[in-house]
């Protein structure tokens, strides 16, 4: 295995991991809710393994994240991506905070959009 895929391993695991915690499952949970090992499951947030096809679909099925959130910054493209929309440690941040709180950012981000029209609408007259 090249250095870039182990960069490659080590960001997917990083990821699975942060999404694994938010659902507040231990590894041992994940891997039983998969039919595979504690162990597998530590070796793929280690970037140590990288499953199949199978397995990514079902670990995002079971985490309830969608792949992009997996392979985001990963695969280069020329279309746009989530980070041209959002900062990338903003999204892993909000990853973590409950519903509530959840609610407040977005009841704010939209107080805050209202805002910016109105001094936008004031500049332009």
């Amino acid at each position: 295995m090249n250095d870039t895929e182990k960069v490659l391993r080590k960001n997917i695991g990083k990821r699975i991991k942060l999404a694994r915690s938010k659902t507040d499952y231990t590894q041992e949970q994940l891997a039983e809710k998969l039919s595979l090992s504690a162990r597998y499951i530590s070796q793929l947030e280690r970037g140590v393994a990288f499953g199949s096809a199978t397995t990514i679909v079902n670990l995002c099925q079971a985490l309830n994240i969608n792949s992009d959130f997996l392979f985001n910054d990963i695969i280069e493209c020329n279309s746009s991506s989530l980070n041209d929309f959002v900062d990338n440690s903003f999204l892993e941040n909000y990853l973590q905070l409950n519903d509530y709180n959840k609610e407040i950012i977005d009841t704010m981000v939209k107080q805050l959009i209202k805002l910016q029209k109105k001094d936008a609408s004031k500049n332009l007259g």
